[in-house]
């Protein structure tokens, strides 16, 4: 069903490509913009300096996208993204001891963020009604009171359009355009968290696992008031292994090969000072950092009028802490989203754009909430903090010990964490009854010698 003539992206990172995906069947044409040059193979691009760290594609966004892009799973494992089980092949330690493993009959990939916008920007220059454009920047949006009519080009060119998708992240330019055309910024909730994190990239030997028992990924927080740590581990395409180290308000690793390498001795287990020592890098040089002071969220819901012909996606929409993992998910569901809002709506109207924003706003409140409670735990953490944040950070505390012995509970946890299940299932009163039995027997509060330990040896 086609329900307008012109849809233009503004953005081509993930949100924006699958955005542009999901608009092509039901517009005449779509537009990819974008102000970078976009490379033509798998390479990292100026506009997303955190690609080059450690990317989770969790496996509710890997679904997501096969509805907009069937059969990209298997094009992504055939070029060389790195399957795994979530449940045997990701090792999870937090809160002092790693999760019970077992099989979950579930598929994750592991890859890159550059090979994932590669793959998803063929996909959507194969479709013969999309076009993308790059070394085209947007200046400003062009309109009418109340109602988006198309963009402008820092040239002067102005492209019109019937909807105009906001992709362009983190940046405020989302806000200038809406006044543009008469209509307030949102309402913003801003979390000051001053995550930071160092990666390297390392060659893999063929069938290298993190353990000799298995381990495709490796992630550890350890999510104390007094322990601010992460690292993270992704065996990902082209033989390689990715690792990134860091954590939460300025617990930096350092960038220097031997100050990172003493960062990874000195976490709760060795698998990363192991992993370093017999992996030779990529390149010999210095780590990369990236850093993120705080999380936000827009609250376009909230817009008492928002325009027609404008919508906006991903970060433009809400940031979250990278450290969780839920950015590129996310964005993938608001992209599926933006389709179910025009089908109901027939069409691009101001409706249509309240309808979308109004279903997005219900696609985050558990995250973000999620994500907030958690950084919530570190004293320095500053913004809004929920009503509840504390007693529901000390249940989260029995749940992730139960996960250390109790299959069950690590079920309900991984299928809420892969946004396979909502957080609502955590709160079962079966699964409370277990989550409170089985954290009294987690390794990590028992005085048993050497309890807290891998699950694979």
């Amino acid at each position: 069903m086609v329900l307008g003539k012109h849809a233009v992206v503004v953005g081509g990172s993930v949100a924006g490509l699958t955005a542009a995906g999901a608009l092509a069947g039901r517009f005449e044409r779509v537009t990819v913009l974008d102000r970078d040059a976009l490379p033509s193979d798998a390479a990292n691009r100026k506009g997303v300096p955190q690609a080059r760290h450690s990317h989770a594609l969790l496996i509710g966004g890997r679904l997501a996208l096969e509805k907009v892009f069937p059969g990209l799973t298997a094009e992504l494992t055939a070029g060389g993204a790195v399957p795994w089980d979530p449940g045997n092949d990701l090792l999870f330690h937090q809160m002092g001891a790693f999760r019970i493993p077992y099989s979950t009959g579930m598929m994750g990939v592991s890859l890159t963020r550059a090979y994932l916008e590669h793959s998803l920007r063929r996909r959507v220059g194969a479709l013969p009604n999309a076009v993308l454009r790059d070394n085209a920047a947007v200046t400003q949006v062009v309109g009418v009171p109340g109602r988006v009519t198309g963009v402008q080009l820092d040239d002067g060119e102005v492209i019109e359009a019937d909807l105009v998708v906001d992709a362009t992240g983190r940046s405020d330019r989302g806000d200038r355009w809406l006044e543009q055309v008469g209509c307030q910024a949102p309402e913003v909730d801003t979390v000051k968290i001053d995550v930071g994190y160092s990666s390297r990239m390392l060659h893999r030997t063929p069938g290298d696992r993190l353990t000799e028992m298995g381990g495709l990924l490796f992630l550890m927080a350890s999510i104390g008031p007094n322990d601010k740590r992460a690292a993270a581990a992704f065996a990902v395409e082209d033989d390689r292994w990715i690792i990134t180290l860091g954590g939460w308000h300025r617990s930096y690793a350092p960038t220097d090969p031997d100050g990172f390498a003493a960062f990874a001795a000195g976490l709760p287990t060795s698998h990363m000072k192991d992993l370093l020592a017999r992996s030779e890098p990529v390149d010999p040089g210095n780590a990369l950092r990236y850093t993120y002071p705080n999380s936000r969220r827009r609250y376009f819901e909230r817009l008492r009028r928002p325009p027609a012909g404008y919508v906006a996606i991903g970060d433009a929409v809400c940031s979250f802490n990278p450290l969780y993992g839920q950015g590129m998910t996310v964005a993938i569901l608001e992209a599926l989203e933006l389709g179910d809002s025009l089908d109901r709506c027939g069409g691009p109207t101001e409706e249509m754009t309240r309808t979308y924003f109004r279903a997005v706003g219900k696609l985050l409140e558990m995250p973000w909430r999620i994500s907030v409670a958690g950084d919530f735990i570190f004293p320095e953490t500053v913004g809004p903090k929920a009503f509840g944040t504390d007693v529901a950070n000390w249940y989260v505390g029995q749940v992730t010990r139960a996960s250390h012995t109790s299959v069950d509970v690590h079920r309900v946890m991984l299928e809420v964490q892969q946004m396979l299940a909502p957080p609502s299932a955590l709160l079962r009163p079966g699964v409370i009854a277990r989550s409170l039995r089985a954290a009294r027997r987690s390794p990590a509060v028992s005085s048993r010698p050497g309890a807290v330990r891998s699950p694979v040896g």
